[in-house]
């Protein structure tokens, strides 16, 4: 077994030579590598173990009791908890690409469901200011395209004046932030803020949907009801890393603080704003053989630089990678 776990250690840094400033997958974690196995989801004792500590692990940390996973991205889960919750008047907050997507989702739902009946989108420096009631809001908690994470604590209140139910796409938040219980509904991902490999994604929600979906893929039923393969290699994947995330973690957090360190000149957002996985800076970053940067989805004035690129080294992380950006 020691000469086993020797080998990967081996295998785990030679893979890691690549230098990522990516928001997920991150480096490739030794933790990832232990947890694979020959597994089946149904009748399989061993993986139904794993997946029982692993579900439990994700309740802690979402304060959600009713969680779904699915096979596929974070954009799977986001796409099936609007078309199976979403309905009535719906308010989505724009902090810029992911959140228009959720716009755009909801538009094509509309198109073919009588169950949306307005879709309004605000600006998120406009939280303060919206009034009226509606019977959703639609936001991502951590903006990746523009390093931007929103205040829940505004969030909170506004849920409360507009009389509203609140779905966050809790993608680049999951783990790394706090008070996703605020929300009614959140979906996510299993290679960011919880360190696995890319494929599983989730849904956790308070009350039962209401939707009638057309769609069998797309019916969150078919899902809790497990009708279909599930990501059971990705699930599997998650089981060591959580034994050990808070070591893991603290791996983000060391190069949040020492980016944030040497760039306080250039950050974008001030510090209330401030995700734990990413952050904005008004410069541009060369390319450079095995430096991997993160391409946002739209056009900014300057870079988003992640933090999870160190990972593999967990809490003896010294953000050292950040002498490669030039």
């Amino acid at each position: 077994m020691l000469k086993n776990n020797i080998k990967i250690s081996k295998f785990i840094k030679i893979k890691n030579k690549k230098i990522l400033f990516t928001p997920g997958p991150g480096s490739l974690l030794e933790e990832n590598i232990l947890g694979l196995g020959p597994f089946f989801g149904r009748g399989d004792n061993d993986y139904k173990k794993i997946e029982k500590y692993v579900f439990n692990f994700l309740k802690k940390i979402t304060g959600f009791k009713n969680i779904v996973t699915f096979q596929g991205s974070g954009s799977l889960a986001i796409e099936i908890a609007l078309n199976n919750f979403i309905g009535g008047n719906i308010l989505v907050i724009d902090t810029g690409y992911y959140s228009l997507r959720m716009l755009k989702i909801l538009k094509f739902i509309k198109k073919k469901n009588s169950i949306i009946k307005k879709i309004k989108l605000v600006s998120w420096k406009e939280i303060s200011r919206i009034t009226g009631n509606y019977d959703w809001i639609c936001a991502s908690y951590v903006e990746t395209s523009i390093g931007l994470k929103l205040p829940i604590d505004l969030l909170k209140i506004l849920k409360k004046k507009t009389n509203s139910k609140l779905m966050l796409d809790a993608t680049g938040s999951i783990g790394l932030e706090k008070k996703h219980e605020v929300a009614d509904l959140i979906t996510f991902s299993s290679c960011k803020g919880l360190f696995g490999l890319t494929g599983a994604s989730f849904i956790a929600y308070k009350s039962r949907p209401r939707n009638k979906v057309n769609s069998f893929y797309l019916d969150l039923n078919t899902h809790v009801n497990k009708k279909i393969t599930g990501p059971y290699h990705t699930i599997s994947s998650l089981f060591y890393v959580f034994k050990n995330y808070e070591k893991i973690k603290k791996s983000v957090t060391i190069n949040k603080k020492k980016f944030f360190k040497n760039y306080s000149n250039l950050i974008y957002h001030p510090t209330h704003l401030q995700p734990l996985l990413c952050t904005y800076v008004k410069k541009k970053f060369s390319k450079r053989k095995n430096l991997i940067l993160y391409k946002t989805r739209q056009k900014i004035n300057g870079s988003v630089v992640c933090h999870l690129g160190e990972t593999f080294l967990k809490q003896n992380s010294l953000g050292k990678i950040q002498s490669y950006l030039k």
